[in-house]
């Protein structure tokens, strides 16, 4: 195709800034999980955007933050490395007048490429018109930005200009993906993070970072669209297994519930979702359990 353009562009930030809602905003589809609790994203999530213009391959990463344990270093590392070998990077920040210690620190990660920065200005909806110029002000001198984009990635406010903006910064190159690809993980991944989006949103502050939830079956019934799924919540301690079961079952219950509605749009059939609940201790601090959960061994090194 001629002056087709492609690339890979990776998303960056703090917890918590909305990476993952701009995400599915420019996709126009909900690939990644979304909370109002740190540390949603762990592992790297592509997606993939085709127009007549080009391909653009967005990279979601997890909020660079100060790690605690195993799980912590291994999101800051992935973070970190996505900044190397993409074309574009988008740094997205919330609308504050002063630059804070965790963006000085990315700030200082990014000084160590050449690659061109796109600074997103999110949640903008939360306030003044007359103060987003300040905040472009705070930013603009902190960093040598290729361009600051203003937007509301809940509301979907500004978002749709951001493709055109990336592809200005691409170069020609090939088709990497389908046209109708717009995820590289796999369908069983995908409904795990959903499942964990719904404890997220459920349970307490405490107990979300300390679980995971592993696929043990998924499986079509034969001559029906229904699939069978069973899910196991893999937890820490004895008393958070109690929390997530709920009393007579009833937190599970409206886990799995709430999850099943999205997996069934995910999946496009109905969905039998069975939820189990396994205690294992510290796994966070594990490497055998970080890979058996799909956390990639060479990053946790």
């Amino acid at each position: 195709m001629d002056n087709f353009k492609s690339g890979f562009v990776t998303i960056i930030g703090r917890p918590n800034v909305g990476k993952s809602t701009l995400m599915n905003q420019i996709i126009g589809q909900k690939i990644a999980i979304m909370s109002d609790k740190p540390q949603t994203t762990r592992n790297k999530i592509q997606t993939i955007i085709t127009t007549d213009e080009g391909q653009i391959i967005f990279i979601d990463t997890p909020g660079i933050h100060k790690p605690k344990h195993k799980l912590g270093e291994f999101m800051n590392k992935t973070a970190v490395d996505t900044f190397r070998g993409v074309d574009v990077i988008l740094w997205l920040v919330e609308p504050n007048m002063k630059i804070g210690k965790g963006d000085e620190y990315i700030i200082a990660q990014l000084e160590k490429i050449k690659t061109p920065v796109i600074l997103i200005i999110n949640k903008i909806d939360t306030i003044d018109n007359n103060d987003v110029l300040k905040v472009i002000d705070t930013y603009k001198d902190a960093y040598d930005f290729a361009e600051i984009v203003p937007v509301s990635a809940l509301k979907g406010s500004n978002t749709e200009i951001i493709p055109s903006i990336l592809f200005k910064y691409l170069e020609e190159g090939p088709q990497f993906f389908d046209a109708d690809m717009i995820t590289d993980q796999p369908e069983r991944q995908l409904v795990a993070e959903l499942i964990r989006e719904k404890a997220l949103h459920l349970l307490q502050q405490e107990i979300p970072h300390g679980i995971a939830v592993v696929i043990d079956r998924m499986k079509d019934r034969d001559n029906k669209n229904i699939v069978d799924i069973d899910a196991t919540i893999i937890c820490e301690r004895d008393s958070h297994k109690g929390i997530i079961i709920g009393k007579q079952g009833s937190m599970l219950k409206q886990i799995g519930s709430k999850a099943r509605v999205d997996v069934e749009n995910l999946l496009g059939s109905k969905v039998n979702l069975q939820i189990w609940v396994k205690i294992k201790k510290n796994w966070r601090d594990s490497d055998f359990l970080l890979k058996n959960f799909g956390f990639n061994q060479k990053d946790i090194d």
